[in-house]
Parts: structure tokens; sequence; C-alpha cells
């Protein structure tokens, strides 16, 4: 059974259901949809009431303190130099910032603030390492649906602040792509398309 048990069919939304079922006839999920019903916890329907959201995640269950320090502790994680500099939240201050590398050091934290900041630590250092305990401790102190709201915003931001990384944005250097307007907003087929029928037919 999944760490976290997905939600029976009949508590989806119809609206739930009737995006799985698409998914499914199309080919975007399994056909037992598991997986599905487990992220529908995270499916609410209405703007959460928290009063401290991240303008980024203006639909999300988790405040806009922990988003931020979410967010600059991924860029740390994966080297995103403008991300790590960028300051969205007012409370997250360069003085937070600094302990985010070792939560130790800063005795203020709040309990979601130390689990939420380790989960990230662990699913971007070494994802095998998030078994049985790490869900019962995040279960102390956060809701199912905000564990899946966790897990999905932290999977996201590591994954951008590592691609923005290999883009590398402060560097000196002649760009490896240089500007284009035809490369913009379009397919290769659509810029190259009468060329790459060509070499279609020819292959």
């Amino acid at each position: 059974m999944p760490r976290i048990e997905p939600m029976p069919l009949h508590a989806l939304t119809p609206k739930e259901r009737q995006r799985q079922e698409h998914s499914v006839q199309h080919g975007g999920s399994p056909a037992d949809k598991t997986a599905s019903r487990i992220l529908a916890y995270a499916q609410h329907e209405h703007i959460p009431d928290d009063g401290d959201r991240h303008y980024n995640y203006p639909r999300h269950l988790l405040g806009g303190k922990l988003l931020e320090m979410l967010r600059i502790r991924s860029a740390q994680l994966g080297g995103c130099a403008p991300c790590m500099e960028a300051r969205k939240v007012d409370s997250v201050t360069d003085d937070v910032v600094v302990c985010l590398i070792d939560t130790s050091l800063r005795g203020d934290l709040t309990e979601r603030e130390r689990r939420a900041l380790a989960f990230l630590d662990l699913l971007a250092g070494d994802h095998h390492q998030i078994g049985d305990a790490v869900y019962r401790g995040l279960a102390e102190v956060f809701t199912t649906a905000e564990i899946i709201e966790l897990g999905q915003t932290c999977g996201s931001m590591i994954g951008i602040h590592r691609f923005i990384h290999t883009l590398d944005p402060h560097g000196d250097s002649k760009p490896v792509i240089p500007f284009d307007p035809a490369q913009v907003g379009v397919t290769w087929n659509e810029l190259h398309g009468a060329a790459v029928e060509q070499q279609a037919v020819k292959a």
C-alpha cells in the first residue's frame, strides 16, 4: 500500500474523476490511477484563505513565508544564483536565508518549517531516504493535502533551479545559442516544416 492512502474514487470531485478518466483514456496516466488519486488531496477548488500566500502560488495551501524559504533553499541546492538573490516575501530576511543551509542555527523556525526544509534537502539530495518515518513526521504538522503540495512544490522548484543553473545566467562568455526572433514560441516543425518533411521522405 502507498505511504499515503489514495483517495477512494467516490471521494473525488466529479471534475477530478473526469480529469483522471480523460488522462487514462489518452495515455496520460496508468489505468489504476493510484498516483493520481494520491495527488488529488491537493486538488482544492478555492483559493486558500491563509493571508500569506506566495504570489507565484496563488492557490497554494502553504503559507508565503514557508514557500519563500523553500524556494531560496532549493535555489541554494541547485546553484541558481538569480533565485538565491531574489527576495519575494518581506519576512524572509537575509538573516533567515543565511541559516537555511543549516536550520539548527536558528532557534525561531517553526516545526513545520524545519520539517519542510529537511524534506526538501532529502528530495534534492537522496530521495531514496524518504521513507515511512519522514511521512509520519510530516503528518504530525501538515495535513495530507499540504504534504502533497509540499512534495509537488519542492519537486518543481528543485528541477527549475537546477535547469536555470545550467543556463549560466550570470556568465560572461558568448552565448551557445544566440538570439533569433524566429525561434520564439514555435516548434521545430513550425520553423523547419518543409525541410523536416523532405528529410523524413529521404530517410
